[in-house]
């Protein structure tokens, strides 16, 4: 088991540290005899795998303040690896350890799909087994992304929309519904999205799926339905993000498409550079697609870039956090008392 024990973070603004005073007070005095048990399936493909798992660290750290949590790492077997992402893993539990354990939350991460039909990925019996599991042996399970769309699959049937070219940037979202994981966020928010599909929101209504953001431009945000005892929280957008995970995504992209492996240039990640910078990037545009040479990957301006993004949904990323592990006490108290 790999344990985390969250530090205090920085939480920004006296004012915001105040609002948020009473909820990480409740927090404290409900997990001053035990600490949060917490699971995190990482499916992402090898050379995200580290980041990933930094960025759920972070993120989880800044949401707990001081409330000690246990966060152990687990990985679906099918997933496809290198050798290096084979030894990457190899310091995780196995997937059998979780059919025989609790944990009081998990969260799923997605992966680069390669089937036209999630069902016809490797994966897909893992997967479904941990979502049945989750149903009866968690308080509440996050899905991100992929595993979103999976997650409504195979639950309900809800199939998953391909778009006509891929959802990538941050996109301003409203909060739509009144819902305790939603609680301090603000009525607008923004929100990285990183996918080629989408969910269509009235399919998610008629099946009980409650929506509690979204976007004119991205769509359905986030949703979340109870499942016999697990509150299933979905994610379509990326929370957990850095400041500089789109800029090295699109890097990565142009790199596909330089060698070929992709036929289309990728699209500019929206509402991210500022107007210097897409310029910048317009210009390599040009020059690439008329040279298309993978040495010449070397001229992205990476360092430019870098130094000028911004994690604009950081702080909202924290609160939607903070939230859930309130959840997560809540519910664990209540059990424990019951």
């Amino acid at each position: 088991m790999i344990t985390h024990h969250a530090q205090s973070p920085g939480l920004g603004t006296l004012g915001r540290a105040n609002r948020l005073h009473g909820a990480a007070t409740r927090f404290r005095e409900s997990s001053r005899t035990t600490c949060l048990d917490i699971g995190l399936i990482n499916n992402m493909p090898d050379a995200a795998l580290d980041a990933t798992e930094r960025q759920f660290r972070a993120l989880l750290g800044a949401a707990a303040d001081d409330v000690a949590m246990h966060l152990t790492l687990y990985s679906l077997p099918e997933v496809p690896r290198t050798d290096f992402g084979r030894r990457q893993v190899s310091r995780y539990s196995s997937i059998d350890d979780l059919w025989v354990r609790h944990h009081d939350g998990l969260i799923v991460t997605g992966t680069e799909p390669h089937a036209a039909d999630l069902k016809d990925e490797p994966y897909w019996e893992s997967l479904t087994r941990v979502l049945e599991w989750a149903e009866c042996h968690t308080y509440s399970t996050i899905l991100s992304c992929l595993a979103a769309h999976a997650g409504i699959l195979h639950f309900d049937g809800i199939e998953r929309r391909p778009l006509g070219d891929k959802r990538f940037g941050v996109f301003e979202c409203v909060s739509v519904s009144d819902h305790p994981l939603t609680a301090e966020a603000p009525a607008r928010l923004q929100m990285p999205h990183s996918r080629f599909n989408e969910i269509p929101e009235e399919a998610l209504r008629r099946c009980g799926y409650r929506v509690l953001t979204r976007s004119d431009d991205a769509g359905v945000d986030a949703f979340v339905k109870k499942r016999k005892g697990s509150l299933f929280v979905f994610f379509q957008g990326h929370p957990e993000y850095e400041a500089s995970t789109l800029l090295l995504e699109y890097r990565r992209d142009i790199g596909r498409f330089l060698r070929g492996e992709r036929e289309t240039y990728p699209s500019m990640p929206q509402g991210y550079f500022d107007d210097e910078m897409v310029e910048a990037l317009t210009a390599l545009r040009q020059r690439l697609m008329a040279d298309r040479r993978e040495e010449l990957l070397a001229e992205f301006p990476i360092a430019a870039a870098v130094s000028k993004v911004t994690n604009t949904w950081q702080s909202t990323a924290q609160q939607l956090y903070r939230n859930w592990l309130l959840y997560l006490a809540g519910e664990r108290k209540q059990k424990l008392s019951a």
